[in-house]
């Protein structure tokens, strides 16, 4: 006898039939699945690339706004719906902002949404059950509310509520004019993306927050700016038979570096160059700290004792002094004593920031062109002459601010007539261009042995040539630079 196994298989009877029917509905749900799970995929790489895309908007621009626009759009999009809306709303219900999808609706419409609460209706029932809300026809279900203004007829609607957590950011709602426009799969895909949306959201909201943070910010730092450059000379003095000039270009809206000229007792002139050994907002309230008290204690410091005891005690290395007289070299010892100061100063109150400075004080008599110096660490200056370099300062003791009663030795160099002293700070030698080298000390020098009509040529050359080095890299340090030249 023939079997017919057609006829078992479907049989009512058949002990198969039912596993056949859930193995073919478990199938049809994976089916269904990676189609959403790919649909939502690709949500989420189009949601990517538009919160990427606002990056690149002027600071100007309102960021979160941009964001829901593409958010709005991609949706509509996504459901083919002919119009939609982003509500973003507070914890009651309340709308803070929306976004319409089509341009008929005037921003004065929008404007009149703000404030509103949605209780009713598809929103109101989203707003209460956390639910992706879904119409087939809006004549058969209970939840639309039409209202007697309504510009257009809908029949189909779908709304989906956008969670981060517990946290309703908002709802999107998406119509059309005909029933039956908006599937269960759809309705799945638009749940499966509402996390990416809120996302998106909460991203752009951040942001949005972070770049007025930035602009207050960048407010404040430039106030710290305006200080800073307040607390370098206004105008530089130019002794009689002198020229000064100075150069100062912060890595950031405030440095580190700085550099000083000012008025001593006994008509001498102090010349600073630092650079504190951090970069940024520490760095330069630490750079004015060590600056005022350089200042102060170089014009107050008074040494105890016989003129000519105190001399012998502290006479520069190597040699004797060369001073014309014994109040002449004792002015410019007393105000040498700021650095021993401005050190034990720092090292003991303020030793748990670790913070110190590379520095170099000179004392210059500018009727005898004889400079009296402490190097603390600092970048060797030169004394150019007209063959080249004539001298170098190298270091007399560490920097300033490391550790508590160090010895920083004093030295001694006569200017003479067309003589130029020049300090800078690593900012210049340790420029580096877009492949990461440094201009080095090998160019810098190969400046220095170039003749210079002025200081101010000098200066201009060098800035010249290590910015074209540096080109379009970031500027990696503070560059400042002093240069002094005795004309007679």
């Amino acid at each position: 006898m023939q079997t017919n196994f057609k006829g078992k298989i479907m049989g009512d009877r058949h002990p198969f039939k039912e596993q056949l029917i859930e193995e073919i509905k478990s199938l049809r749900q994976e089916v269904t699945a990676l189609k959403n799970e790919k649909a939502a995929f690709e949500v989420q790489r189009k949601l990517l690339e538009n919160l990427v895309d606002t990056e690149g908007f002027s600071v100007e621009t309102e960021v979160l706004k941009v964001s829901l626009q593409k958010t709005l759009d991609l949706a509509t999009e996504l459901t083919q719906a002919e119009k939609g809306s982003l509500f973003l709303l507070e914890p009651s219900g309340k709308i803070v902002d929306a976004i319409l999808s089509r341009s008929e609706v005037t921003p004065k419409q929008t404007a009149k949404l703000i404030g509103t609460v949605l209780d009713k209706g598809l929103a109101g029932w989203v707003i209460r059950h956390r639910q992706v809300g879904l119409i087939a026809d809006t004549e058969k279900d209970s939840r639309w509310l039409t209202l007697p203004d309504q510009p257009y007829t809908v029949r189909s609607a779908l709304a989906v509520p956008i969670l981060r957590g517990e946290k309703l950011l908002g709802i999107i709602t998406l119509l059309h004019s005909q029933p039956d426009r908006f599937s269960l799969q759809i309705a799945e895909q638009m749940r499966l993306t509402a996390d990416q949306m809120a996302l998106v959201l909460e991203n752009a909201r951040l942001y949005s927050k972070l770049d007025k943070y930035s602009k207050a910010l960048d407010a404040e730092l430039e106030t710290g700016r305006q200080i800073q450059i307040d607390f370098l000379p206004y105008e530089i003095y130019q002794p009689a038979n002198w020229q000064i000039d100075a150069r100062f270009y912060p890595a950031r809206q405030v440095s580190g570096d700085f550099y000083d000229t000012f008025f001593l007792p006994s008509d001498n002139v102090g010349l600073v160059i630092a650079d504190v050994c951090d970069k940024g907002v520490g760095a330069a309230l630490f750079m004015a700290l060590m600056r005022s008290l350089i200042r102060v204690f170089s014009s107050q410091a008074k040494l105890q004792g016989r003129t000519s005891t105190i001399l012998e005690e502290n006479q520069p290395v190597p040699g004797s002094w060369l001073g014309q007289s014994m109040l002449t070299n004792l002015s410019h010892l007393e105000a040498l004593q700021a650095v021993s100061l401005t050190n034990n100063y720092v090292a003991q109150n303020h030793w748990q920031l670790s913070m110190f400075a590379t520095l170099f004080f000179g004392v210059l008599d500018p009727v005898t062109g004889l400079l009296t110096y402490i190097n603390g660490g600092h970048e060797p200056l030169f004394i150019l002459g007209n063959s080249g370099i004539k001298n170098t300062l190298k270091a007399t003791g560490p920097a300033v601010g490391m550790m508590p009663n160090v010895k920083f030795a004093i030295k001694q160099i006569q200017l003479e007539p067309g003589d130029i002293l020049i300090g800078y700070t690593d900012g210049v030698t340790e420029g580096k261009n877009p492949d990461g080298e440094l201009f080095t000390n090998k160019r810098l020098i190969s400046l220095l042995e170039q003749p210079a009509a002025s200081v101010s040529q000098l200066l201009d050359r060098i800035k010249t040539n290590l910015f074209d080095y540096i080109a379009d890299a970031p500027q990696f340090d503070d560059i400042t630079m002093l240069a002094v030249q005795r004309v007679f």
